[in-house]
């Protein structure tokens, strides 16, 4: 049967039956019927998209937004003295640090270092910065760094960050929809960093920094038989807390002319001026050059060319000290018997020695040094351009010239005179094993050249700050004799002053601590770096007692 038509007000406002046909009735029928099955499929669709596609992130999304994790960052590790003393520590990270000060610190509860003898230990403990890009990228430790961590950026901060940086710990808790803290709900807390035994003596250290504090300068002492660093200070300093704290003075440092962040032991390089005497006179000892019987006359200046080189004595005094050999040459620092011993040795005898002794290369401690430099004729024709003269020899001769070292290199070389021809490597570790090896110097020469260390300080040699040298001992004086070389080397500063040297080692029969001492443009050796050097040995073997 057909359906009724549809109903329609007629023209004239009556009510009739509509003409519609009935094919275009079921058009529209059928076009619902598609519209009603396309809605409910795009629904279908977007509920499985939602459901089972990406389920899991929309159900970890609102996880999140319900629960919050806060990294808490480790303690670092301390580091303490030989003796136990703590030099720098940790602030331990708040737990319960109050949720709104947690966020406004990146969602991170934080751990602060504290330096407690900044300035005194700055340039051997070093510091610590937030990690950059290469940082992050090039981390060799098996506790990864993540970003926003903090990372030793020099010295031992930098030499041991594996072992001081410690694993971070986190924090989870529960929120409501507007992100108000509900509850705590796991805390996984951090693992400390290893704590890392220094060799070096905190009281000895700082007594000085306390000696050179207002100078360019640079300290370092050692045990002889071990290569024990018992002192490592650099001036002028810095505080390293102001990198802890990012404050404005970092941006003073890097602009100061006098550069504090320059450590001035390992990385400053010097001529060593007489100090080098030690090394010329086992070089040429050992290469028969001369021998314990060889003498050479002060006549106050020799000649090379048109070029006159003198002997200090002369030079200031206008004395001459008629004739000398090894021994009295070391005692009295004589530069007319080093000229011409070192022209009999030659050039490359005396660098070939120098390599014996460490100079040119990076000596192993482990924090940033620098190599320095030992000229050669080879050095000279291809740096240089030009070819090596007489007079280049006698200025290398007297630890002059283009010769480069570190102190720290020159305090190695002085240890191996005091350990009887042995030379021990530094290290900076307590417990770290020694490494010591003996040099290729007969004992003829070993006792010739510590024989002149002992008469330079002694009455009539130049390390006059140390003749005599006494200490307290139960209320009473006891006497030490040391052995010592002075230098006072020649400087390109507009000053115009040149650099003052001087290395000892006591007790002289059986040494156990070696000190060198560097004032940058600070004048003569014996009368600017002796007294500092008195004064600090005084510290150690009172200390001691």
């Amino acid at each position: 049967m057909k359906k009724i038509s549809y109903f329609q007000k007629a023209k004239d406002k009556g009510i009739g039956f509509s003409n519609f046909n009935e094919k275009n009735n079921e058009f529209f029928f059928y076009l619902f019927l598609i519209f009603i099955i396309v809605f409910s499929c795009l629904i279908f669709s977007r509920l499985f998209e939602l459901t089972i596609i990406k389920g899991n992130y929309y159900r970890n999304l609102s996880e999140d937004n319900r629960l919050k994790e806060f990294l808490i960052e480790p303690e670092r590790g301390e580091i303490v003295d030989r003796k136990g003393f703590t030099i720098v520590k940790n602030q331990p990270p708040k737990i319960n640090t109050p949720i709104k000060e947690i966020i406004q610190n990146q969602e991170r509860i934080s751990s602060k270092r504290l330096y407690l003898y900044p300035e005194e230990t700055a340039h051997l403990i070093g510091y610590i910065q937030e990690a950059d890009k290469n940082d992050l990228k090039n981390d060799a430790c098996l506790i990864k760094l993540k970003s926003g961590d903090k990372i030793g950026k020099k010295g031992i901060e930098k030499l041991f960050d594996c072992q001081l940086r410690g694993q971070s710990g986190k924090k989870l808790i529960q929120v409501d929809a507007r992100g108000n803290f509900l509850k705590t709900v796991a805390v996984i807390p951090p693992i400390k960093g290893e704590k890392i035994q220094l060799s070096i003596d905190m009281k000895l250290q700082k007594k000085a920094y306390e000696l050179i504090k207002n100078k360019k300068a640079a300290i370092i002492a050692s045990n002889p038989k071990t290569g024990e660093i018992l002192t490592l200070v650099s001036s002028p300093s810095f505080n390293p807390q102001n990198f802890e704290e990012k404050n404005y003075q970092v941006k003073n440092y890097l602009e100061d002319k006098n550069h504090p962040l320059f450590n001035r032991v390992t990385e400053g390089v010097y001529p060593p001026g007489s100090l080098f005497k030690l090394i010329v006179a086992t070089a040429a000892l050992e290469e028969k050059a001369i021998n314990e019987k060889t003498e050479f006359e002060d006549k106050g200046v020799i000649k090379a060319g048109t070029l006159s080189f003198g002997n200090w004595y002369f030079l200031q005094y206008g004395k001459t000290e008629g004739i000398v050999d090894v021994v009295k040459a070391i005692k009295r620092s004589n530069d007319i018997f080093f000229y011409l011993a070192g022209e009999k040795t030659g050039v490359e005898k005396i660098k070939k020695w120098s390599e014996i002794f460490g100079l040119g290369k990076k000596t192993g401690l482990g924090i940033e040094e620098e190599e320095g430099l030992v000229p050669s004729i080879f050095w000279k024709e291809t740096v240089l351009h030009d070819r090596w003269y007489t007079g280049d020899t006698y200025n290398l001769s007297i630890g002059q010239g283009y010769l480069q070292t570190t102190p720290l290199q020159m305090n190695f070389v002085s240890a191996v005179f005091a350990n009887n021809g042995i030379y021990c490597q530094g290290k900076i570790l307590k417990n770290d094993p020694s490494n010591c090896k003996k040099l290729p110097i007969s004992q003829k020469t070993i006792d010739l050249v510590r024989e002149g260390m002992k008469q330079a300080c002694s009455t009539g040699g130049t390390g006059w700050p140390l003749f005599n040298f006494k200490i307290k001992s139960q209320n009473k004086e006891k006497e030490i004799q040391i052995g010592c070389k002075t230098g006072t080397a020649e400087s390109h500063a507009t000053s115009g002053m040149p650099h003052a040297w001087i290395s000892a080692f006591a007790p002289y029969d059986d040494p156990e601590i070696v000190l060198t001492v560097l004032v940058e443009e600070g004048g003569q050796g014996s009368d600017i770096a002796g007294p500092i050097a008195r004064d600090l040995l005084k510290t150690y073997f009172e200390i001691k007692e």
